[in-house]
């Protein structure tokens, strides 16, 4: 049998929609109760329609009566996940609003908030600016600055435009300031969290013998995120080595640092990077200098 059309739209909309956008796509109120009782459609809170495959997570919030925000806004757009991130199920509920029926098992965390920025009352998500807000003060800052980072990338957020919201907690409006906008992953984010503090000149994407590094601290010493994620191909990591080794002929000293070495042993790498600064290594060329940048 083929799906009625009503099922048709619910799967073109994301597995679930709000009651009024199905009567003003043309479907009568007699259609959608004929669809619930046959068991085709699920109807959530009386406002809301999905098919019994939509997302748990968009069922959920509509149940509840809430949006996605935090964590559950960031896997649903696809930014960066640092590693052993708490699951669970976040919402967004505006204070005054009724408390969602939770029950003592559940799993996931409210937040209560008056939005930075408005989304329609047919809108499951949050918006973004406020998805932001609720990470800043839901994980730890290396984290949330990961997650930071990957919004201003993916989302096209520059760091002027992040840093002019009224943020209205201190948590986010550092987090604000601290975005650059330009890691290309969460571990370059991650290894750049370690030395901006440290009060020697660092900067990101610099390009040097014809490719970007991840990092350049002073002048001569590059240090690189070696993610799994984006070395998979054999052909990759040969062009890695190859820029390593064109570095090194060129005076720069360079280290590469594993994705488990960044996020599994940060106090290792950093202590690496503390005793090649303490060597100068960051302020003088390596032994061998051939050619220019």
């Amino acid at each position: 049998m083929n799906p009625h059309p009503l099922a048709l739209w619910l799967r073109r909309h994301g597995g679930v929609a709000h009651r009024t956008e199905a009567l003003r796509a043309g479907f009568p109120v007699s259609v959608l109760r004929e669809r619930a009782r046959a068991g085709e459609v699920r109807v959530l809170r009386r406002h809301w329609l999905a098919l019994p495959t939509a997302p748990h997570d968009l069922t959920e919030a509509a149940r509840l009566g809430g949006r996605l925000t935090c964590l559950s806004l960031a896997r649903r757009r696809g930014w960066w996940m640092p590693e052993s991130t708490p699951g669970g199920l976040h919402l967004h509920v505006r204070p005054g609003s009724a408390s969602p029926p939770v029950g003592a098992a559940w799993d996931g965390r409210i937040h209560w908030s008056i939005p930075l920025a408005p989304v329609a009352p047919t809108d499951l998500r949050v918006a973004v600016e406020d998805a932001l807000a609720h990470i800043a003060v839901c994980l730890p800052w290396n984290k949330a600055l990961i997650l930071w980072e990957s919004a201003s990338t993916q989302e096209k957020l520059s760091p002027e435009v992040l840093r002019g919201i009224p943020w209205t907690t201190v948590r986010a409006r550092d987090l604000a300031h601290a975005t650059t906008g330009l890691s290309d992953s969460g571990i370059e984010t991650d290894l750049f969290a370690l030395v901006r503090g440290w009060r020697v000149p660092v900067r990101q994407q610099v390009m040097l013998a014809g490719h970007p590094v991840d990092l350049l601290i002073g002048d001569w010493l590059v240090a690189q995120a070696d993610g799994f994620e984006f070395h998979t191909q054999a052909k990759d990591r040969t062009r890695d080595i190859a820029h390593d080794a064109e570095l090194r002929l060129r005076g720069f000293n360079v280290m590469r640092f594993s994705y488990h070495q960044i996020v599994r042993d940060r106090r290792a790498v950093a202590d690496v990077l503390r005793r090649a600064i303490a060597q100068g290594l960051h302020t003088r060329p390596g032994r061998s200098t051939h050619g220019q940048r």
